[in-house]
């Protein structure tokens, strides 16, 4: 949680909106704390640092910029990335998770997408592979980033500015955010019967490491 602080305190605005953009569109933010990073970064403006309306506006066009910029990704590529071997940046499981996902909620995905890590890299990428207009998926895609980008950021400004001394309870409250930022993919897995069978898979080949 201090890291955190630290990283926005020593980052600044650019690097708040480079993880922004990264998280939302590029293959390499899938693992970026954007849900929280975005509240903290609306507390810390809360309190001085930061001007929220320029925390606001600069994380929701970097939002919507990187969609964009994975969605051409998409375009470009096209279904040649589901060939495309894993590396240290990139798992086809991560892909497959968010095509999954994008079949059973459609474009809403684009806005759902936003609150769910890995999901959230991946999604826009889906869309430009040929699922999606661009026309629709803009719309989409600005919706999403303005309750995403905006919403967290003003989230945490509210809170840090009418509850006294709330950064007594800041580490609970991340806690919280992660949590819920993760859960639709939790049930997502186990309403799905092959992703819980390779959910029970994996278990059973940890269990059986640890006994040997």
């Amino acid at each position: 949680m201090f890291d955190l602080i630290s990283l926005i305190k020593a980052a600044g605005y650019f690097g708040v909106f480079g993880i922004v953009f990264a998280e939302s569109g590029l293959l390499i933010g899938f693992f970026f704390p954007g849900d929280s990073l975005l509240f903290t970064a609306g507390f810390l403006a809360s309190q001085g640092f930061l001007n929220i309306w320029v925390l606001a506006l600069g994380s929701f066009i970097c939002a919507v910029a990187g969609d964009g910029v994975g969605y051409a990704f998409g375009r470009r590529v096209g279904p040649a990335i589901f060939k495309r071997e894993n590396s240290f940046w990139f798992h086809k499981d991560h892909l497959e998770r968010a095509h999954r996902f994008y079949e059973a909620h459609g474009g809403k995905t684009i806005i759902l997408a936003r609150f769910m890590p890995i999901v959230r890299t991946f999604a826009p990428i889906i869309a430009g592979v040929g699922v999606m207009r661009y026309s629709t998926f803009f719309m989409y895609n600005v919706i999403g980033g303005a309750l995403w980008a905006i919403g967290m950021s003003m989230l945490g400004f509210f809170l840090g500015s009418v509850v006294p001394n709330i950064d007594r309870y800041l580490l609970p409250i991340i806690v919280g955010i992660i949590f819920l930022s993760v859960l639709p993919s939790i049930i997502h897995i186990l309403r799905d019967k092959t992703m819980r069978a390779q959910l029970r898979a994996s278990i059973s080949h940890c269990l059986n490491k640890i006994k040997k």
